[in-house]
C-alpha cells in the first residue's frame, strides 16, 4: 500500500504541473481509500495542499488501510466528511473503489463519482476508475470518468475493453518492485503498435531479394452475393495491400464484376472455382448472404486443408447449421473466426447485451468451443485461443465503427496467413495494425467522423513499410 500510494503520488504531481497545486482526495471505505491516505500524505510532504474526504468508520477500515489513516493523521492531516466548498482544485484522486467491485456504487460515493466526473477537474484514478469492473470493462452508472488511471501491479482486462477506454483515460501500470510475472504468469497482454512493430514477423519484412508471387502465397476471398459485392471486394483489396502475393475473389453473386477497376490485380473468379483451386490461404464470409448456395459455399471452405478465416455471414449460418458448427470445430488447419458482438452472441447462444458484459470471456469460451483463435471486435477487440492466451487491442478508435472496417480486417488477416504467418501472430498484426491505421488517419486528418473502410488498408501499408526498419 506504501509503494502503491507512493506510485501514485508521482503521478499526480506529473499531472498538477502547470496547474492549481490544491488536491481533493476521494478516499473510499476499502483498501484503495488507503492508497489514497498514502498518496495524499506524500503529497502534501511535497507542499501540495491535500484536502481528503472520506465518508465512515475508520475503524472498520481493512488493517492496512487503517494504518495509512492513522498515518496520515499523525502526519498532520485531515479527514473531511462532506466534499468541500472551494472549487479551485488542480485535480481530484479517485480512491474509492478499486478491482473488488462488482455492484453499483450507492449513497454518497455515488454522488462523489457523478459530482467530480462533472467538475471538469483532471482526475487520476488509483487501479481502476471506481464503478468499472476491473475483470470485464462495465462501467456500473455512475463510473468516474477518469483523466489518468495508476494501476498497480499489472494491467487489468477492464481498462482495455468494454467501457474501460472511456473512462481511465492515459493508463499508466506501477509494478510496485514486484516481478507480476513470476508471481502468476500472464494468460494475456495488451497489444499496441509501438511494441508489435519492432518485432514484425521476418515476411512482412520483405528482406529476401531472390522471391517471386508465389513465395508470399495466394489468398481467396470467398463471399459477395447479390447487394453485398463490396464487403467481398474490401478484404480482396486489404489482401493485395497488405502483401499476399495473388487474391483470388471469388463472387456468390448472379452477375458478377469482370475486374475490380479500382485494383485490376485482384482476380475475379467464381466463388467455386476460387475454393477447388486450393489456395494458401482462405477468407469465407465477407457479403456472402445466408442463401442455399452461401450454406454450400461455407461448407466447401471449411473443408479445405488451409488456414481460414471465417467472418460475417458464414458465421451467422455456422450458428443456425449445428453439421456447419461440427465442420468448423473439426478443423484441423488453422482457424479464426472474427465475429461482432451480434455475431459471438448468435454462437454463443446469447444476447449481445451478455457478450458486452464479459467480453473476454464470452471470446474464451467460442475459442474452446469451436477450438478456433477468436477476434471479438469492438472497443478494445480480444484476441483468444483454445488454450486460454488472449490479447486485447489497444490500437484503433471510433473511426473504424462504420460498414467494411471488419471485412478489410478479415483480409488483412488473410494475407498474412497466405504468407505463411503463424495465425497467432497474423491475428495479433493484424488487430493491432488496423486500429493503427485507422489512428494515423484521424492524426493526419481523416476522421473519425466520416472515415471510410476503404481508406484503413492504404493507411496500414504505409505503416507497416515504415516500421520494416
Amino acid at each position: 500500500m506504501e509503494r502503491a500510494g507512493l506510485a501514485a503520488a508521482g503521478v499526480a504531481r506529473d499531472v498538477l504541473s502547470g496547474r492549481s497545486s490544491r488536491v481533493l482526495v476521494l478516499a473510499g471505505p476499502g483498501n484503495n481509500g488507503g492508497d489514497a491516505f498514502v498518496l495524499a500524505r506524500w503529497l502534501a510532504s511535497w507542499f501540495f495542499d491535500a484536502a481528503v474526504v472520506f465518508h465512515g468508520d475508520a475503524a472498520k477500515l481493512p488493517r492496512d488501510a487503517v494504518a495509512a489513516h492513522d498515518a496520515w493523521r499523525e502526519s498532520g492531516g485531515k479527514t473531511l466528511a462532506e466534499w468541500p466548498e472551494r472549487s479551485d482544485f488542480g485535480l481530484i484522486v479517485d480512491g474509492l473503489f478499486g478491482i473488488g467491485l462488482k455492484r453499483p456504487a450507492e449513497g454518497i460515493h455515488a454522488q462523489w463519482i457523478s459530482r467530480a466526473s462533472a467538475s471538469g477537474i483532471p482526475i487520476l484514478a488509483l487501479d481502476v476508475p471506481s464503478g468499472l469492473d476491473a475483470d470485464t470493462g462495465v462501467a456500473y452508472a455512475p463510473t468516474m470518468r477518469a483523466s489518468a488511471t495508476a494501476t498497480f501491479i499489472a494491467l487489468k482486462p477492464g481498462l482495455l475493453t468494454a467501457d474501460g477506454p472511456d473512462h481511465c483515460g492515459d493508463v499508466s501500470v506501477h509494478a510496485l518492485e514486484l516481478d507480476a510475472t513470476a508471481l502468476l504468469p500472464p494468460q494475456g497482454h495488451r497489444l499496441d503498435w509501438a511494441t508489435l512493430s519492432t518485432a514484425l514477423p521476418d515476411v512482412l519484412k520483405r528482406r529476401r531479394r531472390n522471391v517471386h508471387k508465389g513465395t508470399f502465397g495466394t489468398l481467396a476471398i470467398v463471399g459477395g452475393s447479390d447487394g453485398m459485392v463490396g464487403a467481398a471486394i474490401l478484404a480482396a483489396r486489404a489482401g493485395a495491400l497488405l502483401g499476399a502475393g495473388k487474391v483470388w475473389l471469388g463472387l456468390a453473386a448472379s452477375a458478377r464484376p469482370a475486374v475490380d477497376m479500382l485494383q485490376p490485380e485482384l482476380m475475379l473468379r467464381d466463388a467455386e472455382k476460387v475454393i477447388e483451386n486450393m489456395p494458401s490461404a482462405i477468407v469465407v464470409g465477407p457479403g456472402i448472404g445466408e442463401a442455399d448456395r452461401a450454406r454450400d459455399l461455407v461448407r466447401k471452405a471449411l473443408r479445405l486443408d488451409v488456414p481460414a478465416v471465417v467472418d460475417a455471414d458464414a458465421l451467422n449460418l455456422i450458428a443456425e447449421d449445428d453439421l456447419l458448427a461440427d465442420a468448423l470445430t473439426s478443423r484441423s488447419a488453422p482457424t479464426a473466426i472474427t465475429p461482432h458482438p451480434g455475431e459471438a452472441g448468435r454462437l454463443a447462444k446469447m444476447t449481445t447485451t451478455d457478450v458486452q458484459a464479459d467480453r473476454l470471456q464470452t471470446a474464451l469460451k467460442l475459442a474452446d468451443r469451436f477450438r478456433a483463435a477468436v477476434v471479438l471486435k469492438g472497443c478494445g477487440s480480444i484476441v483468444a485461443f483454445a488454450d486460454g492466451r488472449f490479447a486485447i487491442n489497444a490500437s484503433g478508435g471510433v473511426g473504424l465503427a462504420s460498414g467494411g472496417t471488419g471485412d478489410v480486417l478479415a483480409g488483412m488477416i488473410g494475407a498474412f496467413l497466405a504468407q505463411g504467418v503463424a495465425m497467432p501472430d497474423a491475428l495479433k498484426t493484424a488487430v493491432c495494425l488496423h486500429g493503427a491505421a485507422a489512428e494515423a488517419l484521424v492524426a493526419g486528418g481523416v476522421g473519425p467522423l466520416g472515415m471510410t473502410a476503404s481508406e484503413i488498408a492504404p493507411s496500414a501499408r504505409r505503416l507497416i513499410n515504415a516500421a520494416r526498419g
